[in-house]
């Protein structure tokens, strides 16, 4: 077991991640340059777009309210449910452990070139996207690779990729609820008690999933915004406690950034997001950009612009890494966690870098928020990674293997909470890896029709006749 392990650790931290490293941050750049840094150009309007529209949406009565039909912002909190998660605290602790301050500016470098990434897998998404024999939208990286790329074969892959990492998260996700409520109970058996936690993680997971996309993207639609705004609220409470090292934070960070070791290391901590090492989950994206995976649940949004949703993709990078990411490296540099020594006398690392920040500054209140935050977190992980496992198996298998495959999910949920992971958290990281290589390589194949297809929007903004470029089936014409 040591030795499949370590052959792992080598595979993902010697060749695979840093490969992928640079294709994302590659793919980034020739997106911006396309593009003409459309991130910066129109963030104001994205913005108006996507939270702007949402909060009027909010206040009138002509809801969205056909089965299967979800709003933008559902899809959007789909997404961004699975984005958001216990890597945005342990991902960014284990950048700072791996290469000091320095780590944090390569994480917004990232995130900058980021957001034209996950905004143009999200309008191939709307683009390419299809109904199926329940009139739900369904779409993502193989929909566009095979219909796109006319790769196939590529997409079959991408697919396979896909469906197990889903079953990688859910394993680890589901142990990262467990450990942490247990860990939060005075002399909790561990035995007993992760069984119990499991068995009713698996029956929550499985009342949400069983009502498909519907009722996936409504429960999103709730606790993600409760999430963020209780972590960010309690991570700004934190940072105004210890207000007086905000200077030299940032003089850190900055002073840092350009050492060997914190490049890496920021890059490792944003691309391969979520940078979880042993315990945790090692290699995640911190937003997914380029990854491939929530463009599934932005696909099954009732828009029929393709610029317009990915809009939301540009947001959804914003807030996971610029907002959140940044107040949790805030948090744990002002308080003195990072660099704080355990009882054991070693750094602490991971999400005990975390808790401490909380504990230390909140109080036993802290510690309750912290084992309220890192579940929550994990749970919408869990429910997400469901339904882009399940679009996977439905590409590759029809309609008739998702009801296995959610049992099947649902019965690792229990796994997960009772057994030793090691071996899982590396293979995982694998399979998260390899996802991205495919979408990458249609990114770029395609480069020049999501530059068209956003012209097009914005020529037909300002007024310019021509013909709307809203899926394949719409003919191609230079503007």
């Amino acid at each position: 077991m040591d030795k499949i392990i370590e052959f792992f650790n080598f595979l993902n931290d010697n060749i695979l991640q840093p490969i992928v490293m640079i294709l994302i941050l590659g793919v980034g750049i020739l997106l911006a340059i396309k593009m003409r840094f459309l991130q910066v150009r129109k963030f104001a309007y994205s913005c108006s777009m996507t939270v702007g529209k949402s909060l009027k949406a909010s206040f009138s009565k002509n809801k969205i309210k056909e089965k299967n039909k979800i709003s933008p912002f559902a899809a959007f909190a789909t997404a961004i449910a699975g984005t958001v998660g216990v890597g945005n605290i342990v991902g960014v602790a284990t950048a700072l452990t791996m290469g000091g301050p320095g780590a944090i500016f390569w994480m917004w470098v990232s995130a900058f070139f980021g957001m034209l990434t996950k905004y143009s897998e999200t309008v191939l998404g709307i683009f390419f996207r299809k109904k199926n024999e329940n009139g739900e939208y369904r779409g993502g990286a193989m929909y566009y690779i095979s219909r796109g790329n006319k790769l196939k074969w590529l997409a079959t892959i991408f697919a396979i990729f896909c469906v197990f990492a889903s079953f990688g998260f859910c394993l680890v996700q589901s142990n990262s609820i467990s450990s942490t409520i247990v860990s939060s109970i005075d002399g909790a058996n561990p035995d007993v008690w992760n069984l119990v936690i499991g068995l009713i993680v698996a029956l929550i997971v499985g009342l949400v999933i069983m009502g498909g996309i519907k009722r996936i993207s409504s429960v999103a639609s709730y606790i993600v915004p409760f999430m963020a705004l209780l972590f960010i609220s309690l991570a700004l409470i934190i940072i105004g406690m210890n207000i007086e090292n905000i200077p030299n934070v940032f003089k850190a960070i900055f002073q840092e950034a350009f050492s060997f070791k914190s490049a890496g290391s920021g890059i490792t901590g944003f691309v391969i997001a979520k940078a979880m090492r042993y315990g945790i989950v090692r290699g995640i994206f911190s937003n997914e950009a380029g990854l491939g995976s929530s463009v599934m649940a932005h696909a099954s949004a009732d828009v029929k612009e393709p610029v317009e949703q990915g809009f939301w993709g540009i947001f959804e990078v914003f807030l996971d890494t610029i907002v959140i990411c940044t107040l949790t490296a805030l948090l744990l540099m002002t308080s003195g966690a990072y660099g704080t020594v355990n009882s054991s006398g070693e750094l602490l690392t991971g999400a005990e870098m975390g808790l401490f920040a909380f504990k230390d500054n909140l109080g036993t209140f802290g510690v309750m928020m912290f084992a309220l935050i890192l579940p929550l977190f994990a749970f919408t992980t869990i429910v997400s990674w469901s339904y882009y496992g399940e679009t996977a198996i439905e590409y590759l298998l029809g309609k008739k293997a998702i009801f296995i495959y959610k049992i099947i999910f649902i019965v690792l949920i229990v796994v997960g909470s009772i057994v030793e992971l090691a071996l899982v958290w590396v293979i995982a990281d694998t399979f998260n890896v390899l996802m991205a290589i495919p979408n990458l390589i249609a990114l770029v194949m395609m480069s020049g029709l999501i530059t068209k297809i956003t012209k097009n929007y914005f020529a037909r903004k300002k007024g310019i006749n021509v013909k709307p470029l809203l899926n394949e089936e719409d003919i191609l014409e230079d503007i």
